[in-house]
């Protein structure tokens, strides 16, 4: 990794107090040119989860159960997109270099929990589009306003209040190692690699959090999937099965764009030690920004209800 002794200096092991963040390692040159795409993905990505929510807040024939866990959707990749923007384009920006260990924590504590949160909703999502194709007639009786609002609380203390025990701990451990984290943000696993403290319950801890909300989410919306597929595979009329197989593609994309992401970072946290830093900064990049990019784009072209309003808007802002 291309660090100059200056660097190094500023982030030695006698101090807890800041981290170096790592943007393109032996690329700043480029910066100016990186910060361009950069910055127009977090443009989109801001401004698509916002029109998403902005739709279905002002059209009421879109407040119904679907379109509540799509709002939860796009508020979790709009929150995304502001945790990381500061400082992914504050190194590019040459704004920043060095993160504090409490902001260090609070941006680990609020990506973790987004991530876990977004998996949730998928999850939410799925159990939707269950009830409305395996059990239509009793779709309004399960999915109740009162319901809905009990899941979203349950999504929200699910992900953000089991990761408090780790994430505090990490206050109180030595950073014995040189403090270069690895991405342009800050995650719970870089933080570990720079302790020399004991850190067997945050390892453990962690891949418990790991197998009990991501791998169980992926596993109940496959089975969930499963059902569907032989709900609709009932259907005697082909054109029926079609219309009910499309209102499942956009949360399957979505599925798709979020944990596609997500493993392929996690491959290379684990095997991919011989692969180039510019290489875990990049897919670092993807896990971070690739799903709140991509849900605002296929909700808005796979569900037609939401393509309507959109075109409807733009064309008001048109005239």
């Amino acid at each position: 990794m291309y660090l100059s002794s200056r660097m190094i200096t500023s982030v030695s092991p006698s101090t807890n107090s800041s981290f170096l963040l790592t943007g393109f390692s032996g690329m700043e040159q480029q910066y100016p040119w990186f910060s361009i795409p950069f910055s127009s993905i977090y443009a989109m990505v801001l401004l698509g989860n916002c029109m998403v929510l902005h739709v279905i807040w002002t059209e009421p024939s879109l407040h119904q159960p679907m379109f509540y866990f799509l709002s939860m959707l796009a508020f979790t990749d709009l929150c995304m997109g502001l945790s990381t923007v500061y400082t992914v384009l504050g190194i590019l920006w040459g704004i920043i270099r060095e993160i504090s260990l409490d902001s260090c924590i609070a941006q680990s504590y609020f990506i973790h929990g987004l991530s876990f949160m977004e998996s949730s909703v998928l999850l939410a999502m799925a159990f939707d589009r269950y009830i409305a194709i395996c059990n239509p007639l009793r779709y309004s009786s399960i999915l109740t306003n009162s319901r809905i609002i009990k899941i979203g609380l349950t999504i929200i203390g699910r992900s953000f209040f089991l990761i408090i025990p780790p994430i505090i701990r990490l206050k109180f451990f030595n950073y014995c190692h040189f403090h270069i984290l690895s991405h342009s943000f800050c995650l719970h696993q870089d933080l570990l690699r720079l302790a020399c403290s004991d850190i067997r319950f945050n390892s453990y801890y962690a891949l418990m959090l790991v197998i009990c909300i991501l791998l169980l989410d992926a596993i109940l919306i496959l089975f969930s999937y499963i059902l569907i597929l032989k709900s609709v595979l009932a259907v005697a009329s082909q054109e029926e099965r079609h219309k009910l197989f499309q209102t499942c593609i956009s949360h399957i994309c979505a599925v798709l764009v979020f944990y596609i992401p997500i493993i392929s970072l996690t491959m290379v946290h684990r095997f991919g030690q011989h692969l180039s830093p510019v290489a875990h900064v990049l897919i670092g990049n993807i896990y971070i920004l690739f799903p709140p990019l991509m849900n605002p784009i296929i909700y808005s072209v796979k569900t037609q209800q939401i393509h309507t309003r959109m075109l409807r808007l733009f064309s008001l802002k048109r005239y």
